[in-house]
């Protein structure tokens, strides 16, 4: 009995600490074939990571994605609106804000697919703004 109480303390700790802080992209509701293209950055204050922004391509179009972290949940609430778009050239295309506390957002779709692009995520709260933009896709 022992041994399977050890067992399964030490899978619930495996658990928590995969869950904690850790980004899962969800499936693209506008587009559910859509891939990540390019690298995962971190939007981050300080040393603390509070979010993911990825960029995906899929359907024809572009789309930006951003993902608050457990870790910046657990110790800042959900005082904050999330922000993304892809940028070309400059411009910005699929512009997307959230409700107030949303975990997570996709941005509209990008007619895009043709040219450089990147993703932009950015987490505004009452007393912080914080952003990260993703390498450029080609």
């Amino acid at each position: 009995m022992r041994k399977i109480l050890a067992a399964g303390a030490i899978a619930a700790a495996v658990a928590s600490l995969l869950g904690t802080g850790t980004a899962q992209a969800e499936t693209n509701p506008a587009c559910p074939s859509a891939k990540q293209i390019g690298s995962t950055v971190y939007v981050k204050n300080y040393d603390e990571t509070v979010a993911s922004v990825k960029q995906y391509a899929g359907c024809g179009k572009n789309y930006s994605y951003v993902y608050v972290w457990d870790s910046w949940l657990s110790s800042r609430g959900r005082d904050f609106v999330l922000t993304t778009y892809i940028e070309s050239g400059g411009l910005t295309y699929g512009y997307k804000t959230g409700s107030r506390g949303q975990r997570e957002l996709w941005s509209n779709a990008a007619n895009t697919i043709d040219r450089c692009t990147r993703a932009y995520g950015e987490v505004n709260g009452s007393s912080y703004f914080l952003f990260a933009k993703t390498g450029q896709r080609c």
